[in-house]
């Protein structure tokens, strides 16, 4: 069985967000219901709960039970689902027998020389530098590199390095929807995880950038992390507003609380405290996991996006469409 702690982080996506990845469209918490002949909406969404329910045919329940009931799937299919559509890192557990197989460890001599010499596809080059509009600098100092399947499904390697710049992590994104062509390959999820990869905090080696009295911005997710460095921010991520780890939050507490061990060029403590900031995701997940970081760095700023964008990546490619 999964984990308490993973069925939660599941059920605690939005469910709104939820029922739009699974192709209905909410307006004003409402759609047509797809469990019976609906003409009009009457499937409802309580935000404040995180349930939906149909006040005709009465079917009802959280984010897992949508997904089991909307796409006919068991419990943990739907589980798995949940986690690669909304990226949302969980631990699946191998089929029983008597004699279990001990979890793989992320082997990361299979990937490092892939970030050696980087090398990007004319698709990846699209969704970063057209769509996203980031800086190549970034995606330098960043080593996200690509490569295709034996099915042709483009990806996007993003790697996560540990504060010493080992790889501890691999993370796939899936670029499929920028062929040139509609694609009729076998459906792929968004993300892909090799296994045993430690995805937790995002872009550590920047923390030995930092001087003291600097501010580091916390984003939610790569993308926005990318978008606040092309903005000229120094930034970190954590990889989901639902995955906030203990090892995660131990890091966090030992920046704030030991700003000494960030020193000046000189070699002497500069005696000023790390600042630490963030723009959360304009919705109720992003607003919650701002809660929680504030609890670990009671000096969190922060900083409102304005209406209509959605997260800080919005936000930027906004700013550059009003001020190229």
């Amino acid at each position: 069985m999964l984990s308490k702690f993973d069925i939660q982080k599941l059920q605690d996506l939005p469910i709104e967000s939820v029922a739009n990845a699974l192709g209905l469209e909410v307006r004003r918490h409402k759609c047509l219901c797809p469990f019976h002949d609906d003409s009009h909406p009457s499937l409802t969404f309580s935000t404040s709960r995180n349930r939906y329910r149909c006040y005709v045919c009465d079917a009802r329940g959280g984010t897992i039970d949508l997904v089991m009931r909307y796409l006919n799937k068991d419990f943990l299919s739907a589980c798995k689902w949940l986690s690669e559509e909304h990226d949302v890192v969980i631990t699946i557990p191998e089929p029983s027998s008597l004699n279990p197989k001990p979890s793989k460890t992320f082997d990361a001599s299979r990937y490092e020389r892939f970030f050696q010499h980087p090398w990007l596809s004319e698709e990846a080059k699209r969704f970063l530098f057209e769509d996203r509009r980031l800086d190549p600098r970034v995606i330098r100092w960043c080593r996200l590199t690509s490569w295709r399947d034996k099915q042709g499904v483009p990806w996007l390697q993003v790697p996560y390095f540990d504060r010493s710049g080992q790889l501890i992590g691999v993370q796939n994104r899936n670029l499929s929807s920028y062929l040139p062509q509609p694609s009729s390959l076998n459906p792929q999820p968004r993300f892909r995880f090799p296994s045993g990869s430690a995805c937790s905090i995002y872009n550590l080696p920047v923390l030995n950038l930092l001087r003291p009295g600097e501010t580091l911005f916390i984003a939610e997710g790569c993308s926005d992390a990318w978008s606040l460095m092309s903005a000229g921010h120094k930034a970190i991520a954590i990889p989901s507003a639902t995955l906030l780890t203990r090892k995660d939050k131990e890091l966090l507490q030992s920046l704030n609380a030991q700003p000494s061990s960030l020193r000046s060029t000189s070699g002497r403590s500069q005696g000023e405290n790390l600042h630490f900031a963030m723009y959360p995701d304009n919705d109720e997940p992003g607003y919650r996991l701002f809660l929680q970081l504030q609890e670990i760095l009671p000096n969190l700023v922060h900083h409102q996006l304005p209406a209509g964008c959605k997260d800080f990546s919005d936000y930027y490619l906004k700013s550059l469409i009003s001020h190229p």
